[in-house]
C-alpha cells in the first residue's frame, strides 16, 4: 500500500470517527426533545460542548441553503441529512481510492 492509500485511510477513519460524533447529537438532541428538564452535567456536558462544536460549524452552513422540511408542526433538518450521507458517501469513495491506489 503507498503512502497516498494510506493518507486516504487515515482520513476515512477520521470521517468515520465524525459520524459517530453525529449520531451521538441526534441522542443528545432526542434527549434534549424527550426530557425537557435534563441538563447534561459532568462528563456528559463536556461531551456534549465537544460534540455541539464540532457539528454545529457545517450544520449552519448547510441550514443557510437548505431550508427545514416542514411536515405539519414538525420540521425535518434536512441539511443532517445531507452532512450525515454526504460524510457516509465520501468514507466510501476514499476507502475505493485507498485500495485502488
Amino acid at each position: 500500500m503507498t503512502a497516498i492509500g494510506v493518507a486516504l485511510r487515515i482520513i476515512a477513519y477520521l470521517l468515520q470517527a465524525y459520524t459517530v460524533v453525529l449520531l451521538i447529537r441526534v441522542v443528545l438532541d432526542w434527549a434534549r426533545i424527550l426530557a425537557r428538564d435534563w441538563r447534561p452535567s459532568g462528563i456528559i456536558l463536556v461531551l456534549a460542548n465537544f460534540v455541539y462544536a464540532i457539528t454545529d460549524p457545517p450544520l449552519r452552513y448547510l441550514g443557510r441553503y437548505i431550508p427545514p422540511l416542514r411536515l405539519g408542526t414538525i420540521a425535518l433538518d434536512l441539511g443532517f441529512l445531507v452532512l450525515f450521507f454526504g460524510v457516509s458517501f465520501l468514507i466510501r469513495i476514499l476507502f475505493y481510492l485507498s485500495y485502488t491506489v
